[in-house]
């Protein structure tokens, strides 16, 4: 069971956050993405706050002699990542939200080894690459000249930069605080939302108020709790035990499980590329994590 926490943990993340794009790309024209941002993260610190605030109390003190670990974890994944994947999705499809994403592991590796030294060998390069062709493929539908007609607007520039900031946060997460996982949210979340507060007042200057519907409400209710977290608890916890490298290969779940919502949600059906990517990815991810033999 030991074995299969860091699996459990590490594909539920995913699983909500492949939920959250395709919502985030069926509101687009109904809130602002910075609106979206600040309003996801201050419902998620309210709900988790109650539930925390004894493990906060604790660890105060502990956390404020990490402030600057907290402020570079909160500017990279909470504020800045997922405000630019809102505002891609003004401009961009779901489709290529996801296939960019589908870049992070590598970022995550390349990112490890220059500043951690961590090494890593031609067989795991080999896995990385191959989950990346899985998740390809499942984006793509089996098609490979689909890449060639997908159209790349500003959107999918924002979306690589939202890479590279999450990328940053996962590979950093060696380096929080040694507190308690709960009062690790609630920090991040609470200058996450603080940063976008500045951001959200100019954008309601500039944009106007939304328009606040059932529809809305629910919408920031689920990104709160599922995308928020549910997601950042699992791959917070994922990422400790078995490491960034090994844990970023589950971003190329997120379009495996986005067309797998789509079935539910769309009324689309499962097709036989998605198979064929579940096992790339999948083979990637055990030819990633095989241990060498010894010499």
């Amino acid at each position: 069971m030991q074995r299969l926490a860091p699996v459990f943990y590490l594909m539920t993340a995913p699983l909500c956050w492949a939920g959250n794009v395709v919502l985030a790309r069926g509101i687009h024209e109904q809130i602002p993405p910075v609106a979206f941002a600040f309003w996801r993260w201050t419902t998620a610190f309210c709900l988790l706050l109650p539930f925390g605030y004894r493990f906060l109390r604790r660890d105060w003190h502990a956390a404020g002699r990490h402030w600057k670990i907290l402020i570079f974890l909160s500017v990279t994944g909470i504020a800045g990542f997922n405000t630019l994947l809102y505002k891609a999705v003004h401009t961009t499809t779901a489709v290529n939200s996801a296939l960019i994403q589908t870049a992070m592991p590598g970022v995550i590796i390349l990112i490890s080894l220059v500043v951690f030294r961590e090494s890593v060998t031609v067989v795991q390069i080999a896995g990385a690459i191959l989950c990346m062709i899985g998740a390809t493929w499942v984006v793509v539908r089996g098609e490979w000249f689909q890449i060639f007609s997908i159209e790349w607007v500003q959107g999918d520039v924002l979306m690589m930069v939202a890479v590279v900031l999450y990328a940053f946060y996962s590979t950093f997460l060696r380096n929080r605080p040694t507190i308690h996982p709960v009062s690790f949210m609630l920090l991040t979340f609470f200058l996450g939302l603080s940063g976008l507060f500045p951001l959200y007042l100019w954008e309601r200057f500039v944009t106007g108020p939304f328009p606040v519907d059932m529809g809305i409400l629910a919408s920031i209710l689920y990104v709160a709790v599922f995308p928020s977290i549910v997601a950042y608890f699992c791959w917070n916890r994922g990422i400790e035990l078995i490491g960034a490298n090994r844990g970023g290969l589950f971003i190329n779940l997120i379009p495996v499980f986005a067309s797998i919502l789509a079935v539910f949600w769309l009324g689309e059906k499962l097709q036989a590329y998605h198979a064929m990517g579940m096992v790339l990815i999948f083979s990637g991810m055990l030819l990633f994590n095989r241990k060498p033999k010894r010499q």
